[in-house]
């Protein structure tokens, strides 16, 4: 994610990162899940299925002594959501960073779609390429922001109350 990006981000989730449990899927370099640390976050999970990119994750988590509070998981993220939610994990942001023209954003929102591994107060953001396509609903997540940076879009999405009164 380019600097000016994620700097954006992290000045729209200003009051959604403090003391949260933050979920980096596709976490590549880990660069947005250290940022969330760095900004208050009380925990992230980085999750890859790439061993370089999870050496790197690690490295970086030692280098700012951020051992305890960052858990590297190396694993494909849509099969990961699974197993997390199997263990009761919530998370109050996730952040959902796929490499760019694969299409996996919408599978990967699809897994989240019941809620079960959000927080009642969640916020869930996607980054894609402007020319890749997601739904503005996936379950009781709701598209409710918007935002392009050059070639990149960050897609905000929160609980839909509508679905959570439904299914009440």
């Amino acid at each position: 994610m380019r600097d000016f990006v994620r700097s954006a981000l992290f000045n729209i989730l200003s009051d959604f990162v403090p003391n949260a449990q933050f979920l980096d899927l596709f976490c590549g370099t880990g660069s947005v899940g250290l940022e969330a640390l760095s900004r208050g976050a009380v925990s992230c999970t980085f999750v890859d299925r790439t061993s370089d990119a999870c050496a790197i994750v690690r490295r970086n988590l030692d280098a700012l002594d951020l051992l305890d509070r960052g858990y590297v998981i190396e694993a494909d993220a849509i099969e990961t959501i699974g197993e997390l939610t199997r263990r009761a994990r919530r998370f109050d942001v996730v952040f959902v960073g796929p490499p760019y023209y694969h299409e996996l954003v919408p599978a990967t929102f699809e897994a989240l779609s019941d809620g079960a591994l959000l927080s009642d107060d969640f916020v869930v953001v996607a980054e894609v390429h402007h020319s890749e396509s997601a739904a503005p609903k996936y379950g009781v997540l709701q598209c409710v922001d918007e935002r392009r940076y050059g070639d990149n879009r960050l897609l905000f999405y929160r609980r839909d109350e509508g679905y959570a009164r439904e299914t009440v």
